[in-house]
């Protein structure tokens, strides 16, 4: 207890004193995924049931829109890198509250919801690492992690409170959610004109990510077992909302999705040491257990096991994201940077195959009237195509580095201290 006491102090005195613009900047870390939060995980539902689409089409858009949203933050870095982090952020924002402005329009003209989607998502995408970098610019290193920890902190908890507040109207009532949404973006969109630029708005990238492909120095086992569990988590991040409202309700599915981030943002912190010491091989076999025991406990439909399966599927994507983004920094001599964005474009293509093949299966499993098959199907591909790896296991293999040649050569204490966020 007194071991907490003083963990929580150092916390506080590291992020003390708080400026004006960071004090915002934190805010919104918590406003943004709030009002984001309140339409996006229930968009399946919105596109199936208020517009009418299939859920072949739905999984495509879902596809796309999560493509974009994860392989886009490249993006989002060099264009920080040319205009600056307060311009950047800025006009983020439009982009997302014209997508948010232009859901409330499609419920007159419904195929413009599929750009208004893609809008968001590509605001998502041009924002995050210009926030972050903004969040740490100009704190000394021994304050960063603090800085960081907070807005991943303000992250998630807006991103567990704005279901749980959209969860009763996104059917009966999306033209008020929808314009509540708006108003809430152009008020935080109208508070980041007002942050002072940092000095001169200079780039902040370094120069190894600009003059270096980004493909160099990938480190293909950890990249492939991210794309791998990303399109088998995002089984249940797409297609929970349809299959959740159906057998209980919009505001039980928020329910559930408040018990998977309160999971995160409780369980990652207190369990990042072990996961840092787990091998590698045992840390992918945990993981996705984790995730085939929660899939398949979705099957039974019953409320139990929507909590159940939700909390089994986070316990497990906690282990394997957090696990593959260590590995991938002991393995690559690429910068930080250079390897997030490798890892994220990992993600999108991954969430993109679950979207477009997902969508087809569910489509199926719902003409049949048995869409607990899906969820089945799902689990089983999370015990059948893991194995696989071991393939890739085995190729990319450390050999012996040279006398003198020490690129590359991380040891796998070189990850202390750099639990990167979720």
């Amino acid at each position: 207890m007194g071991e907490q006491t003083t963990r929580g102090a150092s916390l506080r005195a590291s992020l003390l004193p708080l400026t004006g613009p960071l004090r915002f900047l934190l805010l919104s870390s918590f406003l943004i995924p709030l009002g984001s939060f309140m339409v996006l995980p229930f968009m399946s539902v919105f596109l199936h049931e208020r517009l009418g689409m299939g859920l072949g089409t739905v999984g495509v858009v879902l596809a796309v829109a999560s493509l974009v949203q994860f392989s886009g933050g490249i993006v989002g870095g060099a264009l920080a890198d040319r205009i600056g982090l307060r311009r950047t952020m800025l006009w983020a924002l439009v982009v997302r509250t014209a997508g948010f402005a232009g859901l409330l329009l499609a419920l007159r003209w419904p195929p413009l919801a599929i750009w208004a989607l893609v809008l968001t998502c590509c605001g998502a995408a041009l924002y995050l690492p210009a926030n972050k970098a903004y969040l740490v610019h100009g704190v000394d290193d021994e304050r960063r992690p603090a800085f960081l920890s907070a807005g991943n902190a303000a992250l998630n908890a807006g991103m567990a409170v704005g279901p749980l507040i959209a969860g009763p109207f996104v059917l009966s009532s999306p033209g008020w959610l929808f314009a509540a949404v708006t108003a809430l973006f152009l008020a935080v969109t109208a508070g980041h004109a007002r942050l002072p630029g940092t000095p001169a708005e200079l780039p902040t990238g370094s120069q190894e990510t600009v003059s270096s492909g980004l493909p160099a120095g990938v480190a293909l086992l950890p990249f492939a077992a991210n794309a791998l569990a990303f399109y088998l988590y995002f089984h249940f991040q797409h297609f929970l909302a349809v299959y959740a409202v159906e057998r209980a309700s919009s505001a039980f599915y928020s329910v559930v999705l408040l018990l998977c981030f309160t999971l995160v943002i409780v369980v990652q912190p207190l369990a990042s040491g072990l996961i840092r010491r787990m091998p590698y091989a045992l840390a992918l076999a945990v993981g996705f257990a984790g995730l085939a025991a929660g899939l398949a406990v979705l099957a039974a439909g019953t409320r139990a096991a929507l909590l159940t399966g939700g909390a089994l599927i986070t316990l497990g994507d906690i282990v394997l994201f957090l696990k593959n983004d260590l590995e991938a920094l002991r393995r690559s001599p690429r910068s930080d940077a250079v390897v997030f964005g490798q890892q994220r474009l990992a993600a999108g293509l991954g969430a993109c195959a679950s979207g477009v093949l997902g969508g087809q299966v569910y489509g199926l499993g719902e003409r049949a009237g048995h869409t607990g098959w899906f969820w089945l199907l799902a689990a089983a591909q999370c015990l059948l195509l893991p194995p696989l790896l071991l393939t890739l296991r085995r190729r990319t293999a450390r050999r012996p580095v040279p006398d003198g040649d020490h690129e590359g050569a991380l040891t796998r204490d070189d990850t202390d201290g750099r639990i990167p966020g979720r």
